[in-house]
C-alpha cells in the first residue's frame, strides 16, 4: 500500500494577508513614533491620542506595502526570491484594502488635531511615491527612509499640534538607518535589478560600496539618536542604552558581510528589531521614571 505524503495545511486569509504586507516588520518605524510621542507628551500622552497614533502608523503602512505590491505586481513574478508572492491574495481584493487603510488613515489623522489632518494627504503621498522610486532614481533607499521618518514627526506633531527640533533631528536618524538596512537588503537583489533595469544604489556602486555606505550611514543614525537625546533634554538611562544599539548595528554589519540570504535575513530582522526596541524602551523608562 503507498501511503500518500500529507500536504502542510494552507495558511488562513489572514495570515496570508499579514505575509503579503510583512506585518511583522512594523516594528522597525512604531518604537519612533512612540518613542516621539512619549517625549513630546512628557511620558504622558492621553489613550485617545496614543490609540490614533497607533491607528495611523498601522494603516499608514499597510496602505504603502499595498501600493508596494501593486506597483510591482507583474515585477515580483519575474524575481525568483517573490515569484510566489503574488499568490498570497488576490488583486482586486489588494486593491480593495489599499483603498479602505488609505481611507482609514486619512479620517483617524483627522480625528487627531488640525494640522495632523492637513498633512495626511502629504505624507501619504509620499509613502506612495517610495514604490515608483526604484524607477527613476538610484537614491530610493533615502526615499523610504523618508517615509518611515514621517512617524516620529507625525506622532510629535499629533501630541503638540507643532513640529519642532527634536522629532526632526530623529527623523534624520531614521532616514540614515533606513537607508543603510534597505542597502543590506538589496544586496539580495543586485543582479535581478541589474537585469531588469531597476535603479539602486547596490546597482550603481556595487555591493561592496554599498555596504561600506551602509556601515556609514548607521554611524550617521547613532549619532542622530544621540542628538535627539540632548534636543530633547533625555536622561542618562537613554544614554545608557546607546552601546547596546551601537552593538546591534555592528552585529547588523557583520551578520550580512558574507551575503548569504541566512545573514541577510538575520541583520536586517532581529538586529533592527532590537535597535527599535531599546530605543523606546530607554526612551519611556527615561520619561516614566
Amino acid at each position: 500500500m503507498v501511503v500518500e505524503e500529507s500536504k502542510p495545511p494552507r495558511a488562513s486569509p489572514l495570515t496570508r494577508f499579514l505575509q503579503l504586507i510583512r506585518f511583522s516588520h512594523t516594528i522597525f518605524a512604531l518604537p519612533f513614533a512612540l518613542g516621539a510621542l512619549l517625549v513630546a507628551a512628557n511620558g504622558h500622552p492621553t489613550l485617545r491620542t496614543s490609540l490614533l497614533v497607533l491607528a495611523c502608523m498601522v494603516l499608514a503602512r499597510t496602505a504603502a506595502m499595498l501600493f508596494n505590491r501593486l506597483c510591482d505586481w507583474s515585477l515580483d513574478q519575474k524575481n525568483p526570491r517573490t515569484a510566489d508572492r503574488h499568490r498570497l491574495v488576490a488583486k482586486p481584493i489588494a486593491w480593495m484594502f489599499l483603498a479602505l487603510t488609505a481611507i482609514g488613515f486619512l479620517l483617524a489623522s483627522a480625528a487627531i488635531n488640525r494640522l495632523t489632518g492637513l498633512l495626511a494627504p502629504v505624507a501619504l503621498a509620499i509613502i506612495f511615491l517610495y514604490s515608483l522610486t526604484k524607477r527613476f532614481t538610484s537614491a530610493t533607499h533615502f526615499f523610504l527612509g523618508f517615509a518611515l521618518a514621517i512617524a516620529p514627526a507625525g506622532a510629535w506633531i499629533a501630541q503638540t499640534g507643532r513640529l519642532e527640533l527634536p522629532p526632526i533631528v530623529l527623523g534624520a536618524g531614521v532616514i540614515c538607518w533606513v537607508a543603510g538596512f534597505d542597502l543590506i537588503y538589496a544586496t539580495q537583489d543586485f543582479d535581478f535589478d541589474r537585469r531588469v533595469g531597476m535603479r539602486s544604489l547596490v546597482v550603481e556602486l556595487g555591493v561592496a560600496r554599498s555596504l561600506r555606505l551602509a556601515q556609514w550611514l548607521h554611524l550617521f543614525m547613532f549619532l542622530a539618536l544621540v542628538a535627539f537625546g540632548i534636543t530633547a533634554n533625555l536622561g542618562t538611562i537613554y544614554y545608557a542604552a546607546m552601546p547596546l544599539v551601537a552593538a546591534a548595528l555592528v552585529y547588523e554589519h557583520r551578520s550580512a558581510r558574507n551575503l548569504d540570504l541566512a545573514g541577510i535575513n538575520r541583520a536586517f530582522f532581529q538586529s533592527n528589531a532590537f535597535v527599535s526596541a531599546i530605543f523606546i524602551a530607554a526612551v519611556a523608562i527615561d520619561r516614566w521614571r
